[in-house]
């Protein structure tokens, strides 16, 4: 996948860091920017550990109404509250001797954060509407791309269920700071694309790639994906070229480019100059 991609000192870190992590069970808190995939780096933590052959379950905070969250994580009995018309296995028990990936960890309130402290730290929790406890072996992995120290600060977020969760971070770079890995998650991208499409697209022409290197990329990998995708429709010819990419790209690329050609230009000039001058 992807998120294996690259060759760069800073992903070198992280995989090595995720090779570690594979081989225990504590729980991972996986950091970065929106677009970084912190959804792939879990599952791979997941797919190399000893709990591979059990469930990887996830759980998107963001995406579920405050109200659902609690039944989602930890099910509820038939008639708990209106609308429940029938009896729910929350996310907690369905994961239960595999792997419980909480994304968007910190987009959850403040009472869901301590029923979800009492969890991790009990092993065991009570649907809603049972008085009956549930025990479970689940490893937990939790992502965000927010500022959790931000929020400690700002009473938004519980210190001690973050140190819960922190106790071995994965921080993933920026693509930014990793350009030198556009050209091989560019072609594992083309790859993806041709296969789906049964398109035959070999590669990006030096101009394009030019102008990818010289954007920041604020929607990371995600991003990346969906221009070369576009881009890979756009094309006519086999080689992506700068024309095919979006507005903004073009405009970078080519200022870009006439700065190197009036460089070109100068060097000689200067060069022809100076020997002159020694002549």
């Amino acid at each position: 996948g992807a998120e294996f991609i690259g060759q760069s000192v800073k992903m070198k870190k992280v995989f090595s860091v995720i090779d570690k992590l594979s081989r225990v069970e504590t729980a991972v808190l996986i950091r970065g920017e929106s677009g970084t995939v912190k959804e792939l780096v879990a599952s791979a933590l997941h797919h190399n550990s000893p709990r591979k052959d059990n469930r990887f379950v996830t759980i998107n905070c963001s995406a579920i109404p405050e109200t659902l969250i609690e039944s989602e994580f930890f099910g509820h009995e038939k008639g708990a509250f209106t609308g429940a018309d029938s009896r729910k296995i929350g996310k907690f028990q369905y994961a239960d001797g595999g792997t419980l990936f909480l994304d968007e960890m910190g987009d959850i309130s403040m009472g869901m954060q301590v029923k979800l402290l009492r969890a991790l730290q009990e092993k065991k929790f009570t649907p809603i509407g049972s008085n009956r406890e549930i025990e479970v072996n689940v490893r937990i992995i939790a992502a965000t791309n927010r500022n959790l120290e931000e929020m400690i600060k700002n009473n938004e977020f519980r210190e001690d269920l973050f140190y819960r969760l922190n106790v071995l971070p994965i921080q993933l770079p920026p693509l930014r700071d990793r350009k030198s890995d556009i050209d091989h998650l560019a072609k594992y991208f083309i790859d993806k694309f041709n296969t789906q499409h049964r398109k035959n697209i070999t590669g990006i022409a030096p101009d394009a790639m030019e102008a990818m290197k010289i954007h920041q990329w604020p929607g990371n990998i995600r991003e990346l994906e969906g221009v070369i995708g576009s881009a890979a429709m756009m094309a006519e010819r086999p080689l992506i070229d700068v024309g095919d990419l979006p507005q903004h790209f073009r405009d970078c690329g080519i200022a870009s480019l006439g700065k190197q050609r009036q460089e070109e230009v100068l060097i000689p000039l200067e060069e022809a100059q100076r020997r002159h001058v020694l002549r």
